[in-house]
């Protein structure tokens, strides 16, 4: 029987003894996504704008939202709408998947031996360029209306790693879930849908009275946002304190994720 190591440091090692599969991936992934498609990777700028248009309608123009960053023009307020959607897609595309991961790729698990951790790595790759895509796209917006970037972008790898490692925890525990209990998906589903408008994407917290926004920020999502905005649209340096409890939080969740993922993982052929 095989013995899989629970140890954190094999996940170091695991990436590092797998990269160049992990790069291999992460691009068929990509490719996959669009392929056979008349308009292949437009597809990553068109699906977001259009949700963005739509979003920024029902939220600027029905419901009258405002915000304390920006002026009054629907422009200023898609892209703050936008940042906001660009942290939560990050998140909701990987999250959405794990529950399927081990299934969808059971030849993996049944006919040879291979490095099933991996698997979550590559799907938080591809979300990640789909993020680098959208974050071009607000950028570009960002310097047509405002006009530079202020220097505080350079801060953006400190506020998307933590967030990273947390996504990555949370699939290892759910993909491995997934095998065993089946329902897992439309949990999750229904879960993501909440924390949608659960975030402050659509309306900024300041919205809320002073008990609800303490509440707001258990969601693992509203610090990393706003943390994204600051630094975007107010041109300040991120909140480093929340930042290092934030990754450290992270960190535990994702040794744990692939500590549940190891001690399950046995029993995937058996139950596929």
């Amino acid at each position: 029987m095989l013995i899989y190591s629970s140890n954190p440091l094999e996940i170091i090692k695991s990436v590092w003894r797998n990269r160049n599969l992990i790069k291999v991936l992460v691009k068929r992934e990509i490719l996959c996504r669009y392929k056979g498609s008349m308009f292949g990777l437009l597809w990553s700028f068109l699906i977001p704008l259009f949700s963005l248009i739509v979003y920024t309608f029902v939220f600027s123009t029905v419901l009258k939202a405002k915000w304390s960053v920006g002026g009054e023009s629907k422009a200023e307020f898609a892209l703050v709408l936008f940042a906001g959607l660009l942290v939560f897609n990050l998140f909701s595309d990987c999250i959405n998947r794990a529950p399927t991961l081990i299934l969808n790729n059971q030849n993996y698990v049944t006919k040879v031996i291979f490095p099933l951790e991996i698997l979550a790595l590559v799907v938080v790759g591809a979300a990640i360029f789909q993020f680098l895509i959208g974050l071009g796209v607000l950028l570009l917006g960002f310097t047509l209306i405002f006009g530079l970037p202020p220097s505080t972008m350079f801060n953006l790898p400190l506020i998307i790693m933590p967030l990273t490692l947390l996504i990555i925890g949370i699939s290892w525990f759910i993909s491995s879930l997934g095998v065993y209990l089946r329902d897992i998906n439309q949990i999750v589903f229904l879960v993501t849908t909440l924390l949608m408008f659960l975030s402050p994407i659509f309306y900024p917290v300041t919205a809320l009275p002073n008990e609800y926004q303490k509440l707001l920020f258990l969601n693992p999502l509203t610090f990393i946002i706003e943390q994204f905005r600051v630094i975007i649209f107010l041109g300040e340096m991120p909140n480093y304190l929340g930042l290092i409890a934030y990754s450290l939080i992270s960190l535990l969740i994702m040794f744990f994720g692939f500590i549940w993922f190891q001690k399950t993982r046995r029993g995937f052929g058996d139950v596929i």
